[in-house]
């Protein structure tokens, strides 16, 4: 029988669900929380950033009230479709709290270990996106018998896949954080060692900075490893052999990361690749390049090679449009794009991402060049969207930053070609039957052969080389 009192606690403590912020994400990072518990919140109000398999979004809340319970911290990992946040919709009206927070999400550290395997019941449709289905994945139980290294892997594990400090833990293993227990490693910090001082016994990152630094003591060594202060001093020896012997750093695969994983080796395993090289005198394009600085009409947007090597690529698609298409495997047809969504590679602090420029083929020299400049910044702010990164046809990848010759260059997933650009540099080079100094670069282009013969390939490339050598061809081929 549902009471009064139930019915109250409904109606009053709503809770918000991690959202599917696109394309079928099964689970994202906290990464900031913008509110606490007291805080008052409204309709539309951004409460936290979290970061997907493709990017760091924004999430606004969708009512008033205020907020009652955060129910994961900074830098877990969370499913979708799980409570990250209770909000009091009618403060003031009463003592009444809220439902328990289930098992799974809730530290229960008196609980057996199995209870971690179990996922949330009863789950509905999220506010935003295309809804929750359970989650497929199951995690193995930890076994208490297994030794203290093993259990803790399988417990670090358990973090990994997207439970973080909620799941249930071993009384035995100290409670901390990811982050926490990643800094403890880096530091070579043994977190059974150190004293924790926060909230029901959770090890903090000032707890580990305090381990690290102890009162100062004769041997520098010393000073960064912690020792209990009742052993005597050559006990503390191993530890320090032990820390400072460690060879190999484990990097858990999440996010940006693992997403880029999952695509490149779905890309290579489902597309037949094949790439081509070719060496071309750039130095028109360069003069080109400085000319178009100063030039008025493109005052305001930032003009470099990559620009007129973009123009170029769209010349040679708009010349063989064949080469635009994509693989459709379950109704065995190829797919000829009539738009151009130029992917630009991008290496960001949380990985390589490749947002696209929609309907570039549209575009004039100077709106290009403006949208170039608009999604380089996006993307190294961290703020580039799903739906920027979404529906690329082709990519350029300008591998010649980091000083590099050239590549074989690995498709991104659903696209039928990408185009690496080496680094430019002056080489002696025949030019008008003298040999001269000039600025060249190495052009790689790899296709699905799929869909892409050689010989069509071939001629997207070399139309590429051509009009980089001659970019007046910009005028004459467009």
């Amino acid at each position: 029988m549902t009471t009064m009192t139930e019915t109250t606690n409904a109606a009053r403590f709503r809770e918000f669900k991690m959202p599917d912020v696109g394309e079928g994400l099964t689970e994202a990072e906290i990464l900031k929380w913008f509110v606490q518990p007291g805080d008052t919140v409204t309709d539309g109000q951004v409460v936290c950033e979290v970061e997907t398999a493709k990017a760091a979004v924004e999430l606004p809340i969708p009512f008033d009230g205020v907020v009652h319970e955060l129910r994961f911290g900074e830098g877990t990992t969370v499913d979708v479709g799980q409570v990250i946040i209770v909000v009091d919709v009618a403060p003031g009206s009463g003592d009444a709290a809220p439902d328990p927070a289930p098992a799974s999400e809730a530290p229960a550290p008196a609980a057996e270990p199995e209870a971690e395997a179990e996922a949330p019941k009863g789950r509905t449709p999220v506010l935003v996106g295309y809804g929750v289905a359970e989650s497929s994945t199951k995690r193995r139980a930890r076994k208490g018998t297994e030794a203290a290294p093993a259990a803790a892997s399988a417990a670090i594990q358990g973090e990994m896949n997207g439970h973080g400090t909620g799941a249930v833990v071993p009384e035995a293993r100290p409670l901390a954080k990811p982050p926490v227990r990643k800094l403890a490693k880096d530091l070579g910090i043994d977190l059974a060692t150190v004293s924790p001082t926060g909230e029901g016994g959770v090890i903090t990152r000032e707890d580990v900075h305090a381990a690290a630094n102890p009162a100062p003591a004769p041997e520098p060594v010393q000073a960064q490893i912690p020792a209990p202060a009742s052993a005597p001093a050559p006990s503390s020896a191993p530890a320090v052999v032990a820390s400072m012997g460690a060879r190999e750093t484990r990097i858990p695969v999440k996010g940006v990361r693992k997403a880029i994983a999952q695509a490149m080796v779905g890309s290579a395993f489902t597309a037949p690749h094949v790439t081509e090289f070719v060496t071309v005198d750039v130095t028109r394009t360069m003069k080109l390049v400085a000319e178009l600085k100063e030039d008025k009409e493109m005052a305001g947007v930032r003009v470099n090679p990559l620009l007129i090597i973009a123009k170029a690529l769209l010349v040679a698609i708009k010349r063989h449009p064949e080469v635009n298409a994509a693989w459709d495997e379950a109704n065995q047809e190829i797919v000829q794009k009539h738009y151009v969504n130029l992917g630009i590679a991008a290496a960001t602090p949380r990985g390589l991402i490749v947002p696209n420029i929609k309907d570039a083929q549209e575009q004039t020299l100077p709106q290009l060049a403006a949208s170039l400049g608009e999604l380089v910044s996006t993307a190294r702010d961290g703020k580039t969207s799903p739906a920027a990164m979404a529906g690329g046809t082709v990519t350029i990848t300008n591998v010649g930053v980091f000083g590099v010759d050239t590549g074989t260059p690995i498709l991104n997933p659903g696209e039928s070609a990408i185009l690496a650009v080496g680094a430019i540099k002056l080489q002696p080079w025949v030019h008008k039957g003298k040999v001269k100094p000039r600025q060249v670069t190495t052009l790689a282009l790899s296709f699905d052969h799929r869909l892409v013969d050689g010989e069509l390939g071939s001629k997207v490339l070399a139309d590429v080389a051509a009009i980089l050598e001659q970019p007046k061809r910009l005028i004459t081929w467009a």
